[in-house]
């Protein structure tokens, strides 16, 4: 008997030693971008182990689909990304690319021994790089403005919330219309289409009063608004031959905004709660708190002990280094802190990512919140989140809006505990879970904003869907 189990164990021990070498050929390939050899690799792990762990045998079917994401994200070659340097910038010279590359401001990845580069990096060079900027604003200068005047609405929530113990102001009530579609004959017909579109979370007294109006189909399941899940509005239909198949649901809701006045003399450091502590902790793999990290908090906080102006070092360092650029799809990163700390761009949800990271390594409890932002003539999907003060309690932040232009401090410093009213929130958490659950990998592994789509043979990516916006404000 003992020798059976020893037998048994040594086998165990084996199979996982096997399994971590594996792992570790399969990283070291994908470091040098030989990606082919890592799928083909990662393909016969998977066909010839038959007693592989669950969980890498689901790492391992993730990662190659993960490769084929970056792939989509990373198509254009050389000789286009010169073309469109060339629109603003004619004389461009190969020692040109080449120190932008090594600048990290033309992004590129050598995928099966040949240079890609990443589908919006000549738009983000011309944004993250200053001198280039200046050039492209002057040869295109920025579209005429919406009518929304973004400091004077802040200077009158500031107000408001100024002159009256009110601190929810200023209410406005969308409309919004969702659709997704499917084209036709993307599956075969006859198979069911599960599909989650996004709905908005009962966030009293922020978010409130939500009116489903009309849904296409009829037939759908409405996650519990409380529940740690993502907030969604479930369907399912049959495909049908030559036919688009259309998921729609329209709704609306009151949308407050609000400002707490903070007095940073006031804030004192947290004691670590059952309700807090999930907020103070490194969450992998993308709230982690490496060296580097701990290196660079030093430098931007210093010998600053105070919570609230340790955030504020914390979110005008962000507001000056990392300047917002198009990011590729979320699920093919391995840890966006550190990515944003390597490359010093980023977007929304990277930018909060980042800045919830380097509060909670403060000991400042952060949370992810996330949906669209809709201002008047503007609206598209949209990252920001939540920070706690004490004794103020949890108060909106928005990295990403940043430092206003503006002399007065309240508004300068508006999204450090404001938020204006034009948010749809579907999200408090990120990575959360699926109701009805999810079958198949996720298309976006971190946020929750376009929807979601599988049918029994696998998820739909983002590109084999359309998705559709459209809000209207009531006057």
């Amino acid at each position: 008997m003992k020798i059976a189990i020893f037998i048994l164990l040594f086998a165990a021990v084996a199979l996982q030693a096997g399994s971590d070498e594996l792992k570790s050929q399969i990283e070291r390939l994908v470091d040098k971008g030989e990606f082919r050899a890592a799928q083909t690799l990662m393909r016969q792990g998977i066909a010839g182990r038959p007693r592989l762990d669950p969980l890498q045998r689901l790492w391992l079917k993730f990662e190659i689909e993960r490769l084929d994401r970056i792939r989509k994200d990373f198509t254009k070659s050389r000789t286009e990304v010169v073309q469109e340097i060339k629109r603003f910038l004619p004389k461009v010279t190969e020692s040109d690319l080449l120190r932008w590359e090594a600048e990290k401001s033309l992004e590129y990845m050598v995928i099966d021994g040949e240079k890609k580069y990443f589908q919006w990096a000549v738009n983000n060079l011309f944004r993250i790089n200053s001198r280039l900027k200046a050039i492209k604003t002057e040869k295109q200068p920025p579209s005429p403005a919406t009518g929304y005047d973004r400091l004077a609405d802040l200077d009158a929530i500031v107000r408001s919330t100024a002159s009256t113990d009110q601190k929810w102001v200023h209410p406005v009530r969308p409309t919004i219309t969702y659709t997704l579609t499917v084209p036709a004959n993307t599956i075969p017909a006859g198979e069911i289409l599960r599909c989650w579109l996004p709905f908005p979370k009962e966030v009293p007294p922020r978010q409130t009063d939500i009116d489903l109006i009309e849904t296409h189909p009829k037939t759908y399941i409405l996650s519990d608004s409380q529940e740690p899940v993502h907030r969604s509005i479930y369907f399912e239909q049959i495909t049908k031959a030559g036919k688009e198949t259309v998921f729609r649901v329209s709704f609306s809701f009151t949308s407050h905004a609000t400002r707490t006045s903070i007095d940073a003399d006031n804030v004192s450091p947290v004691e670590s709660t059952p309700k807090l502590e999930p907020y103070l902790q490194e969450r992998p793999p993308h709230i982690v708190f490496t060296p580097e990290l701990r290196r660079l908090s030093q430098e931007i906080v210093g010998d600053e002990k105070n919570p609230y102006r340790i955030a504020q070092k914390l979110f005008q360092w962000i507001d000056d280094h990392i300047p917002w650029a198009s990011a590729r799809e979320y699920s093919t990163f391995e840890n966006i802190s550190d990515y944003v700390y390597r490359n010093r761009h980023a977007d929304c949800g990277m930018q909060t990512i980042f800045f919830i990271t380097l509060c909670r390594l403060n000991g400042i409890p952060a949370r992810w919140q996330s949906g669209w932002y809709f201002e008047p003539g503007d609206w598209t999907m949209h990252d920001w989140g939540e920070i706690y003060f004490y004794p103020y309690g949890w108060v909106p932040m928005d990295v990403t809006y940043g430092l206003q232009n503006a002399k007065r401090p309240e508004v300068k410093w508006f999204y450090l505990s404001g938020m204006d009213a034009y948010r749809w929130i579907v999200n408090s958490d990120y990575s959360e879970k699926f109701y009805p659950a999810k079958i198949h990998e996720r298309s976006e592994t971190i946020d929750f904003q376009r929807g979601e789509v599988e049918w029994r043979g696998g998820n739909l990516y983002f590109d084999q869907w359309e998705y559709e916006f459209k809000v209207e404000l009531e006057p």
